[in-house]
């Protein structure tokens, strides 16, 4: 994909109706809010992470305010007691940056430092500067129907004015019509990724995470290259990046918005439960989200997501 395709005009672009009367555009295979195209082509266009980089990739509501907390205290140990006066998302960054903002803005770092990134862009969007780089990835995805439920909740916060019902939502999330989706197609890609560069990428599951999450932080440690010394030190992030300490935190109750007007930040914490999608989704929806799961997962052997 070259940059003059990169830097089509913005109206050109396919567009579908998503919540309201808002609507989404098509570039590249994946759908995006058109106000956040112009950072989104910059990051594609001009972002090269440096060897000693961590990068965390998701698929929206699929985890990542909890990673985002594990990954910058596992980095950041002597500083991990900034998670109870900053959101997580301010001590980790999204690569493609708020919409508002008119630059892209990655702090400096020399080849002996660490770099913590986030960012919703697939596998498919970077793969020309992830394949060039061995900076490390970490992927988290998580079951499809609880991801559905949770962008239901959260756009349903943000919407409070447009009314969008959990049919509507399942229906666009069915066909891909979602912030950053297709869902299945974001997933194939890191996990593909994860296959080819086992070293470089790791790849986790939501459900996996929250069962055993001192283990996770464990791996993780070993994988970005800091491994724990001491178990007590594990069983502190652990308990220090739960849902039920960091909800406590006043930051992360506050009704502040981490972007001008948008998404405040309690929005980021209402359960952190897995299952959750059996109270609102109905056993029509559920069948037919498991006959997708079904045809675009386990047709690859990617048992997952039932």
């Amino acid at each position: 994909m070259d940059n003059v395709e990169l830097d089509m005009d913005v109206a050109s672009l396919p567009k579908q109706k998503w919540v309201g009367d808002e609507h989404l555009v098509q570039f590249g295979g994946f759908w995006f809010v058109p106000q956040h195209m112009k950072l989104i082509k910059r990051v594609i266009n001009h972002f090269t992470p440096l060897p000693t980089d961590v990068i965390l990739a998701t698929s929206p509501k699929t985890g990542t305010t909890w990673l985002k907390s594990l990954l910058y205290s596992i980095l950041n140990r002597s500083f991990k007691h900034k998670l109870a006066v900053q959101h997580p998302h301010q001590l980790v960054p999204f690569l493609e940056g708020p919409p508002d903002s008119d630059e892209l803005s990655f702090p400096t770092a020399s080849l002996d430092t660490c770099r913590l990134f986030s960012t919703h862009i697939s596998y498919q969007l970077l793969a020309k500067t992830l394949d060039s780089c061995e900076c490390r990835v970490v992927y988290l995805t998580r079951n499809p129907k609880d991801t559905l439920v949770s962008l239901w909740h959260f756009m349903k916060k943000r919407r409070a004015n447009q009314p969008w019902t959990i049919d509507e939502a399942a229906d666009a999330f069915c066909r891909g019509v979602t912030p950053y989706g297709p869902y299945y197609d974001h997933v194939i890609g890191y996990r593909a990724l994860s296959l080819k560069r086992p070293e470089n990428v790791m790849f986790v599951n939501y459900e996996e995470m929250k069962e055993d999450p001192h283990g996770h932080v464990k791996k993780l440690g070993d994988f970005l290259g800091c491994p724990f010394q001491e178990e007590d030190e594990v069983k502190e992030i652990v308990k220090n990046c739960s849902f039920e300490v960091q909800s406590s935190y006043e930051v992360n109750k506050s009704e502040q918005s981490l972007i001008k007007n948008l998404f405040p930040y309690n929005s980021f914490f209402r359960k952190g439960k897995t299952g959750d999608h059996v109270n609102y989704l109905s056993n029509e929806l559920i069948q037919r989200i498991d006959t997708l799961t079904k045809q675009r997962f386990h047709s690859l052997d990617f048992m997952y997501g039932i």
